[in-house]
């Protein structure tokens, strides 16, 4: 007897869901925002632009990012059922369609986030084809990382040696640094430092770096 498949049933090995786009990417989207607030979401806003807010519905995206925002790979077939296991875990959500820009992907998504301790995190981000994605901002600042390579992200307290001190212990543990990025917002105590390295760094390297008190946040971005 044939088997009736839905939208959410696995296309190829590595996705659920009919489209790379909306929702391997979407996934990854969600997965990636949470990776960066650190904590779980207990909840969250999709700002939908351009083609995810007008197809969001029919392709999956919203059960896609309401998955990875629960640590779901873009393969998971809990992915199917996201909503009720986000209500169930007491995790709410909202889909809102905005205008995000006009220089921006039509796949991008800005994921407003309220913790479980309360404080808030922001990640926008694209869905680029074929399941990649970029993220393009991190709590209102620009971030240019596309999972090329693995990186971590670090807000660093504004003082004379403290960025040359985080590359000087990467170099004592034989870390390449393949690209590094600094912004500094007018007026702030911090400095984001976004660091692309060749090799992900190893735990004891990660451990040194949070130790270092001028170290407020240290994410972890991976390679995918």
């Amino acid at each position: 007897m044939a088997k009736d498949y839905s939208v959410f049933d696995v296309v190829g090995p590595n996705m659920i869901g009919p489209s790379s786009s909306h929702t391997a990417g979407a996934a990854r989207l969600g997965k990636m925002a949470l990776k960066i607030a650190g904590k779980p979401v207990k909840d969250v806003k999709f700002y939908l632009h351009g083609s995810f807010a007008e197809t969001y519905k029919g392709h999956g995206t919203d059960k896609a990012l309401v998955g990875g925002i629960l640590g779901f790979q873009p393969d998971d077939a809990r992915i199917r059922n996201s909503f009720d296991l986000a209500k169930e875990l007491g995790v709410s959500f909202e889909f809102i369609k905005a205008n995000l820009g006009e220089n921006e992907h039509p796949n991008t998504v800005k994921m407003e986030m309220t913790l479980e301790d309360g404080s808030k995190a922001e990640v926008k981000g694209a869905s680029i084809g074929g399941g990649n994605i970029k993220l393009t901002e991190m709590d209102g600042l620009p971030l240019d990382f596309n999972g090329s390579r693995p990186a971590v992200i670090l807000e660093i307290k504004d003082i004379p040696g403290a960025v040359s001190f985080v590359t000087g212990l990467l170099a004592h543990n034989n870390k390449n640094i393949a690209n590094m990025s600094t912004n500094k917002p007018a007026g702030a105590e911090y400095t984001f430092v976004t660091i692309e390295t060749d090799e992900a760094l190893d735990v004891d390297v990660l451990d040194q770096l949070r130790k270092f008190e001028v170290i407020a946040k240290a994410v972890v971005l991976d390679k995918f």
